[in-house]
């Protein structure tokens, strides 16, 4: 192993100077790359692809086409709300006869043929009935039946179906239910994928980009002008915000496609967790990029980079498998001290803030502990990284790059 010494050259930049041309420098680089434009663009189209067919297919399905022939067209109106009732849109058309009904089934322009009295219809389909349609119009056959013997038994269908309406079970809840838990579990997991995969993915970037440096010795003509501190805290500030632009695009047009496409209707709740989001992106990426960077530094080939990055990685790793059980159990009382701690606050709490489960007092806790492990990491990665980013050969020792000069 050899450790050889920066070259002496001039250190005239101020701390925060070095930091900015180096941060500058990843800045230009990646947000010019053909990697990061193209990556970007291709994630655009599928988020718009995937909203585009999600909204295609929520109307397609939510329609059912029924044709309506000779006495079953007075059903029209009764088989409409009944099937709204069941959340389903019921578009009714009339047919001339019963042979172009079936053919409009054949062809699939149409789900369903009715036909016969309303008191004994009938239903054509290709395959199968939807069960929204076939639970509507039992109903309406069994209801002509019913009105049909109160008839003959003295008594007025309207008054009697009038009483059976106004039946109903009193219920309390001890619990105000929320609307709309369904949306705010969306936003939850958006939350949840967007930071874990722009942590790792740039995060790692920052691990490649210190040994690419390394192996190629290009390290040591950048430490002949600025610190290695400054070398490595603008890496990682660089690669950030590459990393905020890239989350903050992604972010807004799923945002934009998804209310458009009626996804989603809390706009407000929506855009609050976009900037939760880019907020606790910005420090759990600096907590994990410091890690990642000083452990890449203890190697110098990018073979080598996997060993010292898994550990690291399936930490991110918990928290996003974790982040599951949260959806499926919002007040689940783990998850909710694992998202007051360091390392895995930063992926879990904005997936309770989404959800609405989170106190203030503990998003302030868990902010102000990643601050807290934020600035540790910072001493201590730039103590391994400044230690070991010049030694090259074999794997420096974690202990060895612990050790001041």
């Amino acid at each position: 192993m050899t450790a050889p010494t920066a070259p002496s050259g001039s250190r005239a930049l101020s701390p925060a100077r070095g930091v900015v041309l180096v941060a500058r420098r990843e800045m230009s680089t990646r947000l010019r790359s053909r990697s990061f434009v193209i990556g970007t663009l291709l994630t655009i189209a599928v988020i718009a692809a995937y909203v585009g067919f999600m909204y295609f297919m929520g109307n397609s399905a939510s329609r059912i086409n029924v044709g309506l022939t000779g006495q079953a067209t007075a059903v029209a109106e009764p088989l409409k709300s009944s099937v709204a009732a069941l959340g389903k849109e019921v578009e009714t058309r009339t047919v001339p006869d019963p042979e172009t009904g079936e053919r409009l089934v054949r062809e699939g322009e149409l789900d369903a043929l009715v036909v016969g009295a309303p008191g004994a219809l009938k239903v054509v389909v290709q395959k199968e009935i939807k069960d929204q349609l076939r639970a509507a119009l039992d109903g309406l056959t069994r209801q002509q039946v019913l009105d049909a013997r109160l008839a003959e038994a003295g008594l007025n269908p309207v008054e009697v179906n009038r009483e059976v309406a106004g039946a109903r079970v009193a219920v309390s809840t001890l619990e105000v239910p929320d609307p709309q838990q369904d949306q705010r579990k969306v936003l939850a997991f958006a939350s949840l994928f967007l930071l874990f995969f722009s942590v790792q993915t740039f995060g790692t970037m920052v691990a490649q980009g210190v040994v690419e440096e390394k192996s190629s010795r290009v390290v040591e003509i950048l430490l002949s002008t600025v610190r290695p501190w400054q070398l490595m805290l603008g890496k990682v500030l660089g690669i950030g915000v590459v990393g905020l632009v890239q989350l903050l695009i992604i972010g807004g047009v799923g945002l934009v496609a998804a209310i458009g496409g009626d996804m989603l209707t809390l706009p407000d709740a929506a855009v609050g967790t976009l900037v939760s989001v880019l907020g606790w992106y910005l420090v759990g990426f600096l907590l994990y990029a410091m890690i990642l960077a000083a452990s890449a530094a203890l190697v110098s080939r990018q073979e080598e980079l996997g060993s010292v990055l898994t550990p690291v990685l399936m930490l991110l790793m918990v928290s996003f498998f974790v982040g599951f059980t949260l959806l499926q159990n919002p007040n689940n009382k783990l998850v909710e001290v694992l998202s007051m701690i360091p390392p895995f606050g930063p992926v879990l709490m904005p997936s309770r803030i989404a959800l609405g489960v989170a106190p203030g007092w503990q998003i302030a806790l868990s902010v102000g502990l990643t601050v807290l492990a934020v600035a540790a990491m910072a001493w201590l990665g730039g103590r391994i990284y400044a230690n070991a980013v010049l030694r090259t050969g074999a794997r420096v020792k974690l202990r060895d790059a612990l050790r001041a000069k």
